[in-house]
């Protein structure tokens, strides 16, 4: 099986390759892919022909799928998998891609049991084996300047790595040589002690969106790894080293961060 899988990789390297004028086109207004090494850059180029190539991109709410957008996405959702390898997007095929923030309506249950119907506008979505979706205003927006702890499709991917171990829990598939228990009690505590602060209003490094679930703070956790990696190490230094065990890599802080 592994000799058909690398067959087909170099079959698509060979035959759809991502045009370099086009990749670096796009990916010179990208900090978080210009800030990598050349090495880096270039695996992210071959992985971004791969992800392409398997996956497929829908334009919703009228809008019409760009070579721009596609690269956008590709690149910046190859990242995180930068070395995992893109085994780890498998399961699922397609990404939907709304001009902006898209309706979503779902049943909301009270603390008293009552059933509410809830619509909510939202940036981003990842489903269990299902398609991703995104809002491009959003993408581009965080895309051509970095904030830290903000980066949509490193979070939305974030979620589809979580998702691998059969739901997103903040517990995805760990490494041979990591510590589940090293994992569990830094992220619990770490999510713990988030809420605590934000209901005795203190100050809190991460956002309030990270205290959800714990599928939310690891997805946060991400957003942060990859945005603004020397300042989560310098905050929360238990975190980033349990996070560059998982993502293999050590990650530099974009220029223009915020």
């Amino acid at each position: 099986m592994n000799i058909i899988r690398q067959w087909r990789t170099l079959h698509i390297i060979k035959h759809h390759p991502l045009p370099y004028f086009l990749w670096r086109e796009v990916t010179k207004g990208l900090p978080l892919v210009q800030c990598r090494s050349i090495k880096e850059r270039a695996r992210l180029r071959l992985l971004s022909t791969l992800f392409l190539h398997k996956k497929t991109f829908t334009g919703a709410g009228g809008l019409t799928i760009s070579n721009e957008m596609a690269i956008t996405i590709a690149s910046q959702a190859c990242i995180p998998i930068l070395h995992l390898g893109l085994n780890s997007y498998d399961g699922w095929v397609e990404i939907i891609l709304y001009p902006g923030a898209f309706e979503v309506k779902r049943n909301i249950t009270d603390e008293n049991g009552i059933v509410h119907r809830q619509t909510s506008g939202l940036s981003g979505e990842s489903w269990q084996r299902g398609p991703v979706i995104f809002s491009w205003q959003d993408i581009k927006r965080d895309s051509d300047h970095v904030m830290k702890g903000h980066q949509v499709v490193i979070h939305e991917f974030a979620h589809k790595l979580d998702m691998l171990s059969g739901r997103a829990n903040g517990m995805p598939p760990l490494h041979p040589d990591m510590s589940l228990n090293d994992w569990s009690i830094t992220l619990n505590e770490a999510w713990h002690h988030l809420k605590d602060n934000l209901i005795a209003h203190r100050p809190t490094y991460l956002n309030s969106y990270a205290a959800t679930n714990p599928a939310e703070f690891f997805a946060v956790l991400s957003e942060f790894f990859f945005t603004a990696p020397d300042s989560l190490k310098s905050h929360r230094p238990k975190l980033y080293a349990q996070l560059a065990a998982y993502y293999r890599q050590q990650p530099s802080t974009p220029k223009n961060i915020d």
